[in-house]
């Protein structure tokens, strides 16, 4: 019988740096997805890779004195690079594409030839406000303070030569896509799309540089390299075999389940699709954005310097404490926020102190019971009724929760039916039953169930902590086709003669205390500071009107992802507006209803067609050459209108 085929992809990452936390977060989270759909028996395709060209890799290459092909294979197959963080994390993907593999090359080249055949792609040029890092073009009344409205760094005067994809063309068909209701995930970034995007009308979008020559040539036309979207988004396909003769599986596995961060759903769920319907080929099964690790109260990133280092956090708590812990913890669609002391609580509340704790409670009765061997025979009790029924039935609950992406609720029903399995041991005392003899065969049954609710949780545990789950299921005897998933629903599938080993443990507490004294000292950064800036006058001073002000609202201003809109309460009775390019640090929902200080004596500036009436004032420092940014917040005890002086 041939086997259903599921195919899932993570974003392909751009190795600029070494990758953080977030990053393994996403591809965790699709290994585990992949993982899932093999133990339910998918004949599963799981692809990641790298994003490898453009003008950010050709200078920082330079700045290192390498060629772009050298800096790009340090940080992808170097010591310490992607394939080793992913080695080390236990992805288990089946293919690793790198945008730089001369099969990609020749297919984006026929790709995009392709596309300017059918008319879908025309000659122009471009002339606007270039973003370097982000590699994107702006207006000026999209600049915030003149800076990239995305990450806030400076942008420089561009004019050239430029291939244009006509995105407009494809704005309707998206739109009915996006309005499926199946297409894009969670439901939420729905109605951003299309509002934010889609409504304000699709411009045609640029696909060739010539400004820099680190990219895809275009074949039929010299001095042109193929941008971005064009050459990045088209490696799900060319991954398969898709105009090119490395692999033969396009038709196999199309199309594909993108798991991407919500950072760049816009690409996948509007660019790509109208790429997808330019070349005839079938658009995404399903495009999933999730949430981002929040960090400080803003996002996790390379270019802010607030990251978190996988290796070192797998090096100090093992790898699947730390898999499970970026699953079990956030809702996979919102933001998360990362912490040290969040980390180590659910290590000890569900991995020892549940999980943990259950294995090495139930082996050990087993062997001092009855050295280590179950005898046949059996006692029931409807003491046993509950939890035989949550071993028949959780695996269809978190069946239902797996398929809909949603391994938060998967883990939790898991760990409902850990818990019970706990509260059993207290309700049924084997230690009380082990003093009559008589009661042996009682003594055995609960063993036995025990053992059985620890089996379905581990086979349902394999796709998010697979060794660990690999040594419990030694250490509870279980052999063979009872790991399976079809003996996940049935009770009894070990023998009744299971012998058992308790071995070490499988994951021990924490001192808590102790290793976030280890962490903050390997974290704590170098002091810094800034210059004095030269001496102001009082009368200069005075003359800033610096007050405390209540946020009543705030808001993500649209088509900008540095920019947020705060109505402020200035003690006047009227609200002021302001706008501030903050978002990379906070979310909205964090700010309603703080205090802060502000100056409020500005002249109006229209921000993305907004006006402005004063600033909002932070606390800003360089760490290791990137800006951290802390909004200065006053106590509720302060009265709004308060001067600052």
């Amino acid at each position: 019988m041939t086997k259903p085929t599921f195919y899932v992809t993570t974003p392909i990452y751009y190795p600029s740096d070494k990758l953080h936390i977030g990053h393994t977060y996403c591809t965790v989270a699709a290994d585990t997805i992949a993982r899932y759909k093999r133990l339910t028996g998918y004949d599963v395709m799981f692809l990641t890779g790298t994003d490898e060209h453009g003008q950010k890799i050709e200078e920082k290459a330079k700045e290192a004195g390498v060629t772009p092909q050298q800096f790009v294979d340090r940080i992808v197959t170097g010591e310490g690079g992607i394939l080793d963080l992913w080695k080390l994390m236990n992805i288990s993907n089946d293919r690793f594409i790198r945008t730089t593999d001369d099969y990609h090359v020749a297919a984006i080249q026929r790709i995009f030839k392709k596309m300017y055949d059918n008319g879908d792609i025309y000659k122009g040029a471009y002339k606007g406000k270039y973003c370097t890092p982000c590699e994107s073009f702006w207006t000026e009344s999209q600049l915030v303070d003149g800076k990239c409205p995305d990450c806030g760094r400076p942008v420089h005067d561009a004019e050239e030569e430029a291939y244009f994809f006509r995105l407009s063309k494809y704005a309707e068909p998206v739109q009915k896509l996006l309005e499926s209701g199946t297409f894009l995930e969670p439901a939420s970034r729905v109605n951003e799309m299309i509002n934010n995007f889609i409504k304000p009308g699709l411009e045609d979008l640029c696909v060739s540089r010539t400004s820099f020559s680190w990219g895809v040539p275009v074949d039929f036309d010299p001095g042109h390299v193929v941008y971005v979207w064009v050459d990045a988004l088209f490696n799900y396909a060319t991954a398969l075999g898709y105009m090119n003769d490395r692999y033969h599986d396009f038709d196999k596995y199309w199309p594909p389940h993108n798991i991407v961060g919500k950072e760049i759903v816009r690409f996948h769920s509007i660019i790509w699709p109208a790429m997808l319907m330019s070349v005839g080929e079938p658009v995404p099964a399903k495009v999933y954005g999730h949430g981002w690790l929040i960090i400080d109260g803003g996002k996790m990133s390379k270019s802010k310097g607030n990251v978190v280092d996988p290796y070192l956090l797998a090096g100090k708590f093992g790898v699947d404490a730390l898999r499970f812990f970026l699953l079990r913890t956030f809702p996979f669609g919102t933001d998360g926020n990362f912490t040290n002391e969040l980390l180590i609580n659910t290590i000890n509340a569900d991995l020892a102190n549940s999980l943990g704790n259950l294995v090495s409670r139930t082996t050990a009765m087993i062997e001092k019971y009855f050295g280590g061997t179950l005898p046949p025979e059996r006692e029931a009790d409807p003491l046993d009724d509950e939890l035989l029924g949550m071993i028949a039935s959780t695996a269809g609950r978190y069946e239902k929760q797996m398929d809909a992406f949603q391994l938060h609720l998967g883990l939790e029903e898991v760990f409902r039916l850990i818990g019970r399995a706990n509260k059993y041991i207290d309700e049924t005392m084997p230690w009380v039953l082990a003093k009559d003899e008589a009661r042996a065969p009682r003594l055995a049954t609960v063993l036995y169930n025990l053992l059985e609710a620890l089996r379905v949780s581990l086979i349902l545990l394999t796709p998010f902590i697979p060794d660990s789950c690999e040594k419990a299921f030694a250490q509870i005897g279980a052999e063979g086709d009872c790991r399976s998933w079809e003996k996940a629903a049935v009770y009894g599938a070990l023998p009744a003669d299971v012998k058992v080993t308790k071995g070490d443990t499988l994951f021990p507490r924490i001192d808590a205390a102790k290793m976030l004294e280890e962490l903050e000292a390997m974290n704590k950064p170098a002091p810094t500071a800034d210059p004095v800036l030269p001496d102001v006058s009082i009368d200069d001073f005075a003359r800033c009107d610096m007050r405390v002000v209540k946020i009543l609202s705030c808001e993500a201003v649209k088509k900008s992802q540095k920019l947020l809109k705060f109505s402020c309460d200035d003690g006047s009775g009227t609200p002021r507006q302001i706008l501030s390019g903050i978002h990379a640090f906070y979310e909205p929902e964090q700010l309603v209803g703080k205090k802060v200080a502000a100056i409020l004596n500005l002249p109006p500036r229209k921000m993305m067609g907004l006006d402005s009436n004063g600033m909002l004032l932070s606390a800003v420092r360089t760490v290791d050459g990137k800006e951290d940014l802390h909004l200065m917040i006053v106590g509720d005890d302060v009265p709004v209108g308060s001067r600052l002086c």
